[in-house]
């Protein structure tokens, strides 16, 4: 079959495939708060979710998918489809936690809510013309997995990629949702250790190198773009004080919602971790920690039913400016599939994510109602583009005109 094989007019109307959505995503609530409560219970860090990763297949075989745990050379990725339509729905499940505190940026919410979507898109493949995947994606906190996923070629057969994301406070229209692309890397410096006291002359202090550095982009800072973020602490810095370091370690991280603003920030920076090593002696090194993130494309065509979507659930998403921060490896991905990432309220929730106050509000009845309404609202916009003549035409045509290998292409090393 080609991407235009399916004539629309066959198609299931799109009133009656949102109705059916939303049944198979309430005939499936307990099982999907269930799923959300398992995961915030028992949490697992970057690339260890093993029990994460098997609940979910276990969720998506009982629903009729094909469910591989170990997709993509990862270990704890997922690869789950259902149907044979032309129009490849990618679902994207985060369920990664954060070291000390759990499920603080609420992935058990994500990941439950990308099942439920799943699950309903299923309800409609076969009369929507449309294929479901289901990607459990490890390591967003730390790690790139989707990065890494992507080189692998799991978004290869995508015509959309959609996935949803927890929060506290209110609801936001998708199109106000974005985040900073993000480089982190690690600095080391060699020095010569020497007794302190004894020779201090004798030494080369990698402290010190350190030290002249974070000074330095201290007083950088004044002189960035207001939208450049950047972040260091140093892991490594000795460990008596009698003795001259010799070694140390710093880890930094840049930001920007502009990629060529990333890129200069990022080579100002590195200019002060440089003058760190010229002022004290010292030789140093620089490597890239992790995938870089790129900032987030929030695709109209799926962004709008989705604010549609939010206002018949009754949840009334406000237009805001300049809303932001955060990264996500979802921007990867939407940088080459059309895509949507939008955020769901958990309402009443006033503590920052990344806290232990959202890790309980994580798992409250307005996290759980959260959930429910993601995954209708995340199946009605995949339904309306897939349904919607015109909006189906452009993305298939997007995906046909797409080279092959397109969305493989790893990061240039800059």
């Amino acid at each position: 079959m080609t991407l235009a094989d399916t004539d629309p007019a066959t198609l299931i109307p799109l009133g009656d495939a949102k109705r059916r959505a939303a049944d198979a995503v309430h005939a499936w609530e307990d099982r999907l708060l269930a799923v959300s409560h398992q995961l915030h219970a028992d949490p697992e860090i970057a690339f260890q979710e093993h029990r994460a990763a098997e609940l979910l297949a276990t969720a998506l075989q009982d629903a009729g998918f094909t469910a591989t745990v170990g997709a993509f050379g990862l270990p704890t990725a997922i690869e789950a489809s259902y149907g044979t339509g032309e129009f490849v729905v990618t679902v994207c499940a985060e369920y990664d936690a954060l070291p000390g505190i759990g499920h603080a940026c609420g992935h058990n919410i994500i990941a439950a809510a990308g099942l439920g979507a799943a699950i309903a898109l299923a309800a409609i493949a076969d009369e929507a013309g449309i294929t479901v995947k289901l990607l459990g994606t490890p390591a967003e906190e730390h790690g790139g997995g989707k990065v890494l996923m992507l080189e692998a070629g799991a978004w290869e057969d995508a015509t959309v990629s959609l996935m949803v994301h927890g929060g506290p406070g209110v609801d936001f229209r998708c199109d106000d949702f974005s985040s900073q692309a993000v480089d982190r890397f690690r600095i080391s410096y060699t020095g010569r250790p020497a007794h302190a006291a004894a020779a201090p002359d004798k030494g080369v202090n990698a402290l010190d190198a350190a030290t002249v550095a974070l000074t330095a982009i201290g007083l950088l800072r004044q002189q960035l773009p207001g939208s450049v973020r950047t972040a260091a602490v140093i892991t490594q810095g000795g460990d008596v004080t009698n003795i001259i370091p010799a070694h140390t370690v710093v880890e930094a991280e840049v930001r920007s919602f502009d990629l060529d603003e990333l890129r200069d920030a990022k080579r100002r920076v590195l200019t002060c971790f440089e003058a760190g090593a010229i002022a004290s002696g010292c030789s140093w090194t620089q490597e890239r920690t992790e995938p870089r993130y790129d900032p987030l494309r929030q695709e109209p065509l799926l962004a709008g039913p989705w604010n549609d979507a939010l206002v018949e659930l009754g949840r009334n998403p406000i237009a805001v400016t300049g809303l932001a921060g955060g990264s996500t490896d979802m921007g990867n991905v939407s940088q080459v599939v059309p895509s949507i990432h939008p955020g769901i309220a958990v309402h009443g929730s006033t503590s920052a994510p990344h806290t232990e106050g959202f890790a309980a509000d994580a798992a409250t009845p307005a996290a759980d109602r959260a959930i429910i309404d993601a995954a209708i609202g995340l199946a009605w916009a995949a339904a309306s583009a897939a349904l919607a003549p015109d909006s189906r035409a452009d993305l298939l045509a997007r995906q046909a005109a797409r080279p092959v290998g397109a969305t493989t292409s790893p990061q240039a090393d800059e």
